[in-house]
């Protein structure tokens, strides 16, 4: 519990900004988090939650809530595009929960923001919904921060954590837009498990939780069931727009039988760009009270399901530098820490997620075949091209213990401050 009580403003009330706001709350902090959405978003698709961000979840003991509304898959299956062929079968339990101490699981998205909605405000941290973020006034120490609807309100310390078309990016890095590149678009297919039941062949994939992948040239594909819901996702992520089912008919037909079915029973389909950022770019202002987080700072391709994941390590990052403040002085030698552990970090996650990207879309045959050769390693500790397939990279994924890094940073920090 800090010494020194700070008020902080988060812009934004995603995921990671929640996740942000509970952990300072929970070390002592008054928190205020400004949504411009007049309701938190009931829309949206299914979130991986690897047990690097589970691991948190549970220390704040919100893992039970999140079960409820989520499903535990038992395994990763990694399919051959073109006959549907097993590559590889990662089994998720019980390893993840023997490895890591906490389950891989997958939720809709709402319903992970509602958990963390409603743990913050237990926390008594204050959400204001309905106002966007007007003007920010940063003289030295001093925030001001005003909203559509005229509130006005000093912090020590802004967040900004409004996603992927930050204002708040806007207002820290030089050339914001510059910082980020999109090469994939996502077809999401939402097929009610009543119309899947009548085809044999994919009635497998509504009765055993298992999550699915497909690789294959210039295209992937995924599939999932999420628990609040009576529908079953396919999410197809290509390096093209296709825009229509009949054009996606055409592009995926010779792969596998499965999913061509898929796509004759389906009848709309979702698309859109995806973007990632190139981690580069400030995280925090020249003042160093104000700092991003989440998509705001490091928006990354989803081939590695750690979006989410980091953006809830920010957070939980952020609360426990702030857990030990003593006084308020601190608080520009302790956003220097946040960003020095969070962006080399979230750098190396954003360089093999989109790595993998590319290992899933392979269009070489010879390539195609190395790949699949490696692909079922995942066991072993050799290095590879491919992530599952190193050992170490995944134990640094998932293993990753936030209390430890901030010990040993604060330490350094300690021992350069005696010496000045």
């Amino acid at each position: 519990m800090s010494n020194a009580v700070c008020q902080f403003v988060i812009v934004g009330c995603g995921l990671g900004g929640l996740a942000a706001a509970i952990a300072l709350r929970r070390e002592g902090h008054n928190v205020t988090i400004f949504e411009q959405t007049k309701q938190l978003s009931q829309i949206g698709a299914g979130v991986q939650i690897p047990p690097n961000s589970t691991r948190i979840l549970k220390a704040w003991g919100l893992l039970d809530s999140i079960k409820i509304s989520s499903i535990e898959p038992q395994r990763l299956l990694l399919h051959s595009y073109h006959n549907g062929s097993l590559l590889s079968e990662i089994r998720l339990v019980p390893r993840m929960e023997e490895a890591y101490g906490a389950p891989w699981l997958l939720i809709h998205r709402a319903d992970f923001q509602k958990v963390l909605a409603d743990e913050a405000e237990q926390l008594g941290v204050n959400i204001v919904l309905g106002n966007s973020v007007t003007d920010i006034a940063i003289s030295g120490s001093r925030i001001l921060v005003v909203t559509s609807t005229l509130i006005e309100i000093k912090a020590d310390v802004l967040l900004g954590a409004d996603g992927l078309h930050s204002m708040c990016r806007e207002m820290i890095q030089e050339s914001p837009d510059a910082q980020f590149v999109t090469k994939d678009f996502v077809h999401r297919i939402v097929i009610k498990a009543e119309d899947i039941r009548p085809h044999k062949e994919l009635v497998e994939l509504l009765d055993n939780p298992t999550t699915n992948t497909w690789m294959g040239p210039g295209a992937h594909v995924a599939s999932y069931e999420l628990k609040s819901s009576d529908e079953y996702n396919f999410v197809f992520i290509c390096s093209v727009p296709l825009g229509s089912l009949a054009v996606m008919r055409t592009f995926f037909k010779d792969w596998d039988s499965r999913l061509r079915t898929v796509l004759q029973i389906a009848r709309e389909v979702k698309q859109w760009p995806l973007y990632a950022g190139l981690g580069k770019g400030r995280w925090i202002n020249g003042e160093l009270n104000f700092a991003l987080l989440g998509d705001a700072c490091h928006a990354m391709f989803p081939y590695l399901a750690q979006g989410a994941a980091q953006a809830v390590e920010d957070g939980a990052t952020l609360g426990a530098l702030f857990g030990r403040l003593q006084n308020k002085s601190e608080i520009r030698d302790i956003l220097r820490m946040y960003e020095q552990l969070r962006k080399a970090r979230t750098t190396k996650v954003m360089e093999m997620s989109t790595n993998n990207g590319q290992i899933f879309h392979m269009l070489d045959d010879e390539t195609k075949r190395e790949r699949d050769e490696q692909v079922p390693a995942y066991e072993t500790p050799e290095r590879s091209t491919t992530p599952w397939a190193d050992g170490g990279f995944v134990d640094w994924l998932f293993g990753y213990d936030i209390a430890v890094e901030v010990k040993g940073i604060r330490e350094s920090y300690e021992v350069r401050r005696q010496t000045r």
